[in-house]
């Protein structure tokens, strides 16, 4: 490695899923990270959709969703649940002035812990919404009223362990 033949510093950092409808890694993997100064980048903060109002129903995914395109690792992580408080959620951004994306990848940056989110954009235009999150602080009002939603530590959908090598058979 680069650091260790110049003897810098490593750089360290841990990939966790982390939105609003599955905070789990609040429990232990955030504060481990914060304790030793491990960066922790959070992956799916829109939830694959959930938070922006993507999904109607927990079976039906819309032409373009991740839970369509790419089938059951993503499918499986769409909940009742979780399409239910997407749904409050975007009525929270809208009450707040922002979009819905643009509130979810604010509330995931401006958590204790979290170096930074990591979101993929489908176009241009979904670019330009979220740049000026970059510029935005969290305020303490939105931060009680997503913990309202779904409180710390806790989820409404399962981002971790979902992925087909990680399942354990027991046949």
């Amino acid at each position: 490695m680069l650091s260790e033949m110049k003897q810098y510093v490593r750089f360290v950092n841990e990939e966790s899923p982390y939105n609003l409808l599955d905070r789990r890694i609040e429990n232990e993997m955030l504060p481990l990270a914060i304790e030793h100064g491990v960066g922790l980048l959070a992956w799916s903060p829109l939830a694959h959709g959930m938070l922006v109002g993507a999904y109607e129903h927990a079976d039906e995914y819309p032409t373009g969703t991740r839970a369509a395109n790419r089938g059951a690792f993503y499918a499986d992580r769409v909940t009742a649940k979780g399409i239910e408080v997407g749904k409050a959620f975007v009525q929270l951004a809208a009450s707040a002035g922002i979009s819905a994306a643009q509130l979810a990848v604010l509330w995931c940056k401006d958590q204790p812990g979290i170096t930074a989110p990591l979101v993929g954009v489908g176009s241009v235009a979904h670019l330009e919404d979220l740049l000026p999150v970059m510029e935005m602080t969290l305020d303490d009002g939105l931060r009680a009223a997503c913990d309202e939603l779904v409180p710390p530590g806790t989820h409404v959908a399962n981002f971790l362990n979902t992925s087909g090598w990680m399942k354990t058979s027991t046949g």
